[in-house]
């Protein structure tokens, strides 16, 4: 009789590792359900502003708004866009918006079928590589901006970067 105790027991430890292992399996499975919505996203360049010329550092800023779409029927939160920006072609800098302190809930929401701007900030300091890109920027002449980089995209359970390049807008 104690020997089918100990083996009731045994058994009863083996079925509940097994339960939840195969909970936690079921858990795995269910999250990668959200990859396809994560993937039903669109972001583009969607302005480039001149906050600042300072002559006397020599040094612009420019303010850079991205506009990220969500196609898909998952509600997402994106917590960092980084990118390398370029006027004309030629490299001027890199930026990124990062929110990956805050937490998911205090974050902007992607509602399926919305647009959201996220706006980041770029210094561009004068050198003798950028100097006639700096001048056209400067003089608010035609520059035609560009960017490459990538976005982290996420719901509760999944995450996902999504590479852009060649994001363009003509300004001037």
């Amino acid at each position: 009789m104690e020997k089918c105790l100990k083996l009731q027991s045994k058994m009863i430890l083996y079925v509940a590792i097994g339960a939840l292992f195969a909970f936690m399996g079921g858990i795995v499975i269910f999250s990668t359900v959200d990859i396809p919505e994560l993937e039903k996203s669109e972001i583009e360049l969607y302005s480039v502003e001149v906050i600042e010329v300072n002559n006397f550092e020599n040094y612009i800023s420019l303010k850079t708004t991205f506009l990220i779409k969500n196609f898909g029927e998952k509600t997402v939160t994106v917590p960092v866009i980084s990118y390398q920006f370029f006027a004309n072609g030629k490299s001027i800098g890199t930026s990124s918006y990062n929110v990956e302190d805050i937490p998911l809930t205090g974050r902007a929401l992607l509602m399926s079928g919305t647009e959201v701007p996220f706006t980041t900030k770029l210094k561009i300091n004068l050198t003798e590589e950028n100097e006639n890109e700096y001048m056209k920027i400067a003089n608010g002449e035609h520059v035609d901006y560009s960017a490459d980089g990538l976005y982290t995209i996420e719901t509760a359970w999944q995450v996902i970067d999504v590479e852009f390049e060649n994001l363009s807008l003509i300004v001037g």
